[in-house]
């Protein structure tokens, strides 16, 4: 107990300095903190003790998740505490200049050769493949597993998962007979809600062959085959010869690696008609700068959710899109709404811990201690701005674009079919109400 008695003094003083009452207890009984916490911070090996000094978060979950730590008390309460740990802005880089300019080149050369098709597959698959029955305990019933967007207030997860599916749709005008790519495509939910409300031909591609299995089940039951196409494929492995009116990505740049980033654009141009719209929704980084949520945070994700992951700060998005001949021409932060959402879902897999434990099986109490920490902490990081989330629409841009009688007209400073004025997005009609924006209503379902 040498170390024990070394970080006695300024653990004592660590734990009382907390936002929420704590306590520390040690494998011998030895207990430190608050006499009715509100934490209980149970050691089982003393390396824990050791992170929990440090502030080292991201080993602190490590140890939770491998059983070295035991944590009494509810997620909610467990992240008002935790920022307290830190010794350093998670935004920030901590490394010096020449061991941060290391670091940043052995990384972009890692990501370079960590996102083949075949090492891409994997890691997707090792996140999305867990079982589709976990996933359905805490997602809502059209399981969109990206942020909600909460257009009141008073909203459910459900519908403001709905609400975010049409806000997509109108931001991309969507049109009857269109032909529309979705990225990424998850467990169809964009996919199907864009043919059945807005009568696109639609094609979704994904990694996970649960995802493909899944989708393609929903086609058939609901009768949209030949309007509705899902493949189990490589972005970069798109036919390009018949280009798409509107592309949507959804929580896929994530997870292309940002070396990558100009040329997935780039290929999403090539995908993209002239004049043609794309919305690029994605988590983005708190900072300028870093390349992952500090405090060990980003590193736990990698090895326990979802390997492979890299976020890039909003201005280096734009730069990527730009590099890959993309005009972006409007963008809207969701950082709240992703906060919220995730609270949501920590909340219901907190409901549901039980059945999770049913159908995950083997090595249930790791996948869920990782997914219980992974989303609440999730939840404070986009609350406190460490993470933040974008939705960018960019066009391919044209000097000739295609006026409402069919003619084409050379209008030079249009380029797309962006009207640049938001107001088609948000209202029938251009005006507002004492000021109040209008909501627009959702898409009506199209039949035939």
């Amino acid at each position: 107990m040498m170390l024990w008695s070394l970080l006695r003094s300024p653990a004592e003083q660590q734990i009382a300095g907390m936002p929420v009452p704590c306590s520390v207890a040690l494998p011998d009984g030895q207990r430190i903190g608050a006499r009715e916490p509100r934490l209980l911070f149970e050691i089982r090996d003393m390396r824990a003790l050791l992170h929990l000094r440090q502030g080292a978060i991201g080993r602190l979950a490590e140890d939770y998740v491998e059983g070295r730590l035991e944590i009494e008390g509810s997620m909610h309460d467990l992240m008002a505490a935790a920022p307290a740990l830190l010794r350093s802005d998670p935004t920030q880089e901590t490394h010096g200049w020449l061991l941060g300019h290391v670091s940043r080149t052995r990384r972009a050369i890692w990501e370079r050769t960590h996102h083949s098709r075949a090492k891409d597959a994997a890691q997707v698959q090792h996140h999305y493949d867990v079982s589709d029955d976990f996933y359905a305990l805490w997602l809502d019933p059209l399981r969109v597993y990206s942020c909600a967007y909460f257009s009141s207030p008073d909203m459910s997860l459900a519908d403001a998962q709905e609400a975010k599916l049409d806000h997509i749709c109108r931001k991309l005008m969507l049109r009857p007979g269109e032909r529309f790519l979705d990225v990424g495509a998850g467990w169809g939910a964009l996919l199907l809600w864009a043919a059945e409300h807005y009568g696109v031909a639609a094609t979704g591609i994904t990694l996970s062959k649960n995802q493909h299995a899944y989708v393609n089940r929903l086609i058939e039951q609901k009768g949209l085959q030949g309007r509705v196409t899902m493949l189990l494929q490589d972005y970069r492995d798109v036919e390009e010869s018949a280009p798409f009116d509107k592309i949507a990505s959804v929580g896929m740049c994530e997870h292309v690696g940002r070396p990558n980033l100009p040329a997935y654009f780039a290929k999403m141009r090539r995908l993209l008609r002239p004049g043609g719209l794309m919305m690029n929704h994605s988590i983005t980084a708190g900072g300028a700068d870093n390349a992952e949520v500090g405090g060990g945070m980003g590193d736990f994700i990698d090895r326990y959710i979802f390997p492979g992951g890299q976020l890039v700060h909003v201005s280096v998005m734009m730069d990527a899109m730009a590099r890959g001949n993309l005009e972006p021409v409007d963008a809207e932060c969701l950082r709240p709404h992703y906060a919220r959402t995730l609270w949501h879902w920590a909340d219901a897999l907190e409901a549901h811990l039980d059945q999770a434990r049913e159908v995950l099986g083997k090595d249930a109490e790791k996948i869920i201690r990782a997914y219980r920490l992974y989303l609440a902490g999730s939840a404070m990081g986009f609350e406190r701005g460490w993470t933040s989330l974008f939705q960018i629409i960019a066009s391919r841009p044209t000097e000739s674009v295609q006026t409402d009688d069919g003619c084409t007209a050379r209008m030079p400073w249009a380029r797309s079919d962006y009207p640049f004025n938001r107001a088609y997005m948000y209202a029938r009609n251009a005006g507002n109400e004492g000021g109040k924006v209008v909501e627009q209503t959702r898409g009506e379902r199209v039949t035939g």
